[in-house]
């Protein structure tokens, strides 16, 4: 059996998978009884968007989840750095925060000699997986699931503008440019100048269906064999929060109220979306229930051949729940809640010890 692991965006709120990581890693250095396996050891296929490339790229490239994780712990105010007052207009309407931080550190951990200045490209060897990252190409205006690959339509050597070239520090810090956050990348592909943004703003924000779509679909020239004994998905969230407004006065829904929500509800619709697909295209071991309805889909008889087994962990926070958990902790769903980082893990370690199981792993 094959593996892949995904990661959802979700900015800070990546603490919360990590904790599940640090489960998932756990038990497997029990399983196979080896204290130092890193899950680059147990998965040939890491996927990831926008906080979840940064912790894919770093799981593919052999770093352990405790790493990681540290790297979020320490440097999660460095991450979010604050554009300097004195550009109001910048701060306010172009970008929060700054992206020369972020860029360094990843171009400093991606670089073939450990100090960022020969950044390893996309074909580097350090990479020890195949890795997928997804980005928005504003330029062509399409998403960009971006691959290792080589034999991938777009990282064939002979083109000028071979994927494969590009620094792998800058695909990350692409997929992770959430506009109004941070500024966009650019990044050269032959002569032409592309600009990207975070891949959130695709419909692979969770990218569990489209990377197991690029294992298994002839376009993309991977051809793993189909089944749910043959593939295994495993796809962790970065939590979903309640968007109901119950009680809340038609006479306030002003452009003012609508803006943010309808961008938050069509993220949150689309990602619903891919899960729910992944649960029907394959065969759903755990996960959470979707709604009412539908439920979680475990062991569901559907038509047709499952293509692979799925295990989804996230945590939803629906109504009162909800209510009470950004009650204490107003900014906990924001993608910058840097503050909220030990009530982040906290809520990871208690999902992870009462959720992942080594049967849901192997």
């Amino acid at each position: 059996m094959k593996h892949i692991l995904t990661l959802d965006g979700g900015g800070i709120r990546g603490v919360f998978s990590l904790e599940i990581l640090l489960r998932i890693e756990t038990l497997l250095r029990e399983h196979f009884k080896n204290p130092k396996l890193i899950l680059a050891d147990h998965f040939e296929f890491f996927a990831g968007t926008s906080t979840g490339a940064i912790i894919a790229t770093g799981l593919s490239w052999g770093m352990t989840v405790e790493e990681i994780l540290e790297l979020y712990v320490q440097h999660g105010t460095t991450m979010f750095q604050h554009v300097p007052w004195y550009h109001p207009i910048r701060r306010f309407l172009v970008s929060q925060y700054e992206a020369k931080p972020l860029s360094d550190m990843l171009r400093r951990i991606f670089s073939e000699d450990g100090k960022g200045e020969v950044p390893a490209l996309l074909e580097t060897k350090r990479l020890k997986t195949l890795l997928l990252m997804v980005l928005r190409n504003h330029t062509t205006g399409s998403a960009w699931p971006v691959t290792n690959n080589p034999l991938a339509m777009y990282n064939q050597r002979d083109l000028p503008d071979c994927n494969l070239k590009v620094p792998l520090w800058k695909l990350v810090r692409a997929s992770a440019a959430a506009p109004t956050f941070f500024d966009p990348e650019e990044i050269m592909l032959g002569e032409r100048r592309h600009v990207f943004v975070d891949g959130a703003i695709t419909p692979y924000n969770d990218p569990a269906l489209i990377a197991a779509l690029t294992a298994v679909l002839p376009c993309y020239r991977l051809g793993w064999e189909t089944g749910p004994d043959k593939i295994r998905v495993i796809s962790v969230g970065t939590m979903r929060f309640s968007l109901a407004a119950a009680n809340k006065n038609i006479r306030r829904m002003w452009v003012g109220y609508n803006v943010p929500r309808i961008v938050a509800a069509l993220l949150q619709g689309i990602a619903f979306e891919q899960d729910y697909l992944c649960r029907c295209l394959g065969q759903c071991i755990h996960g959470e229930e979707l709604d009412s309805e539908i439920g979680n889909l475990e062991g569901a008889v559907l038509p047709g051949r499952s293509w692979f087994s799925y295990v989804r962990y996230d945590k939803s926070y629906m109504g009162q729940a909800a209510e009470e958990l950004l009650r204490k902790t107003p900014q906990l769903a924001a993608l910058d809640a840097v503050h909220a980082i030990p009530l982040l893990r906290e809520v990871g370690r208690t999902y992870a010890q009462e959720h992942v199981r080594i049967e849901h792993l192997i």
